[in-house]
């Protein structure tokens, strides 16, 4: 089916089914749903009730979609992601930021677990996104350009939006939340890197790798909405004395961060002015 009339089908059954003004998109990573706790909801759904709308098959992203109010501003919560791993096209990762988007969304809010290859931000630490590499082998910009969502070719000269972030850092110095700043670069996965392969990500410039968040920049870029993003630093990838990965220790450092990401999103929110 054409990717137009997708779209529209998906935003027409929200509108029926009570999504009226949307002010924020948040996309919620691994183990960081808990922000929904924060928001009075109005609706939720399942992302299998949405049409067109693939459905998550990490076990510990919940797939669900919340509609309701945080900071007296009305938001979209995506209370986990699709990845590129899965086996989805791009175009399909990248579809709850079109729906926000043409939903009414002015900005977007993302999250994320990461590895850290800077040996200064350590493990349960929180970096402010500044930049991307992407290290992924598609786009969801490929393929004849979607007009009515944006340019052929968008700008990345800044593809994260500055105010958003230097709010950002004023939270968390209000709050006496440490907040880093550096590159993020994301990976195809689902396997981790080798330690050589650290070393070159190293070396390229990242200071964070992960496995999604740049699909849903680029697709933000496109559509001209502002976005910030925030990565929990959830293992630490020193490639001279790298530790197998354990799952389980990411999702409990992924938790015990989540308070600090919830104060930082809840109050930038509070504080947008549309």
């Amino acid at each position: 089916m054409d990717i137009k009339i997708e779209l529209e089908e998906s935003v027409a059954y929200l509108k029926e089914k009570g999504i009226g003004e949307v002010d924020v998109a948040i996309v919620l990573g691994t183990g960081l749903g808990g922000l929904v706790q924060h928001i009075e909801v109005h609706q939720e759904w399942s992302y299998s009730r949405i049409p067109h709308l693939p459905v998550a098959t990490v076990e510990f992203h919940f797939g669900k979609l919340i509609y309701g109010k945080l900071g007296g501003k009305w938001v979209l919560a995506w209370q986990g992601r699709f990845h590129y791993y899965e086996g989805y096209t791009m175009e399909q990762v990248v579809k709850p930021i079109r729906i926000s988007r043409l939903l009414g969304a002015k900005v977007l809010l993302i999250s994320n677990a990461a590895g850290s290859l800077n040996r200064d931000m350590k493990k349960g630490s929180l970096m402010c996104l500044e930049d991307h590499i992407n290290l992924l082998p598609e786009n969801p910009l490929r393929g004849a350009n979607l007009d009515f969502l944006g340019p052929r070719f968008p700008d990345m000269c800044k593809p994260y939006d500055a105010s958003l972030s230097a709010k950002l850092f004023a939270i968390a110095r209000q709050h006496e939340i440490s907040l880093y700043t550096g590159t993020y670069v994301s990976v195809a996965g689902p396997q981790l890197e080798t330690r050589a392969e650290y070393r070159y990500l190293r070396l390229i410039g990242a200071d964070a790798v992960g496995m999604s968040t740049v699909p849903e920049v680029i697709a933000a870029a496109h559509m001209g909405m502002p976005c910030a993003a925030v990565s929990v630093l959830t293992d630490e990838c020193n490639p001279e004395n790298l530790a197998p990965f354990d799952v389980n220790e990411v999702l409990a450092v992924a938790e015990s961060a989540e308070p600090s990401l919830t104060t930082l999103f809840s109050q930038l929110i509070k504080e947008l002015e549309f």
